[in-house]
């Protein structure tokens, strides 16, 4: 699962990672959580990045408030279920991170259950998940509301002592415009799988990060 995460950077320095425009109102956020607007690049504008709300509001929903919002999305059965099979085939995009908290379900020893981490690349490099992205038009008013959801996968050893799940994060700028290109549905899964082993780095954060209201570079100062 990845319900939070960070990304820091300023829109010139994201702009030239992922060579894309940014918009002015971009903002660093030490604390993405669900139904926020965040920096996300769609297949549709490669060349530019987008704020686009996190949570999932399929076209074909009538009522945007009656159903769920998914946050993520399972890499093993997106060609499977309806909400998502199509948006692997014609709408994927890169969810721009430098990193990501997870809450420890595994037990290890001398914490408690529920301790938040941060989880980010040993360089500290920023990054892009893989996501899926739509438009939402309400019939009534026009308005038209686009939003994405983060795929997931099983962990790698790293992720495995503190979750079951982990974000899809793409290696490589390679990975990056592979995941973006148009293709067939298998090469696109295909890249859908743990990171490998040795990319990732972690430790304890405050549990301030618990609440969206907390949202300043003090959440990623270590805790003993």
């Amino acid at each position: 699962m990845c319900g939070r995460y960070t990304q820091t950077l300023p829109g010139p320095v994201l702009a030239q990672r992922f060579e894309a425009t940014a918009p002015a109102e971009l903002a660093t956020t030490y604390n993405a959580a669900p139904s926020q607007r965040l920096a996300v690049i769609t297949n549709a504008r490669p060349d530019e990045i987008q704020l686009l709300q996190w949570g999932l509001v399929p076209a074909w929903v009538k009522d945007r408030s009656a159903g769920p919002q998914p946050i993520n999305a399972r890499a093993e059965t997106l060609a499977e279920k309806p909400s998502f099979r199509t948006l692997l085939r014609q709408r994927r995009c890169l969810v721009l991170a430098d990193s990501f908290y997870e809450w420890q379900q595994q037990p290890l020893p001398g914490l408690p259950v529920k301790t938040p981490h941060r989880i980010l690349l040993t360089q500290a490099e920023p990054f892009a998940f893989a996501g899926l992205w739509d438009e939402w038009v309400d019939r009534a008013t026009g308005e038209v509301l686009p939003t994405f959801t983060i795929v997931t996968t099983e962990p790698n050893a790293l992720m495995a002592r503190l979750h079951h799940r982990m974000p899809v994060i793409l290696p490589d700028r390679a990975a990056e415009l592979a995941w973006l290109a148009e293709g067939p549905a298998d090469a696109h899964q295909a890249l859908l799988r743990p990171l490998p082993d040795g990319y990732l780095t972690e430790y304890v954060v405050s549990k301030a990060v618990n609440s969206p209201a907390h949202n300043g570079p003090e959440l990623l100062d270590p805790v003993e």
